[in-house]
């Protein structure tokens, strides 16, 4: 069994800053990617930032130069750290990751259950 853990979520200021984390445990052999999503209400999940096995990094235009992804393998923990936020960074955020869970098992990806970011005055 799989399990990805967000937390860090809350609400902040415009202009402030948040670091999300998101915790992997269970049967993991290996993880390639993992990655951030988010969702604002009325719209689709959208791509925040992925992150490979090695340490690329890929953003959209909406978040490059404010947002930071980066992993700890060790941990097997990815986090994104936030700054420069603007109300429309609002949503529920979601990690993923790609999880091989056995050396006999193929990669699945696994989804957290998600964690509320408000960015609000």
């Amino acid at each position: 069994q799989v399990r990805l853990v967000e937390s860090g979520g809350g609400l902040v200021q415009p202009g402030g800053s948040l670091r999300l984390s998101c915790a992997a445990s269970g049967s993991i052999f290996s993880i390639n990617a993992m990655g951030w999503y988010r969702q604002a209400p009325g719209k689709q999940r959208e791509l925040v930032a992925t992150i490979t096995s090695g340490g690329t990094t890929n953003y959209p235009d909406s978040v490059k130069g404010r947002f930071t992804i980066s992993r700890d393998n060790a941990k097997n923990t990815v986090y994104l750290q936030m700054n420069s936020l603007k109300p429309e960074d609002t949503a529920v955020y979601y990690c993923n990751a790609d999880i091989q869970p056995s050396i006999i098992k193929y990669y699945n990806r696994y989804w957290g259950q998600g964690t509320q970011v408000t960015v609000s005055s």
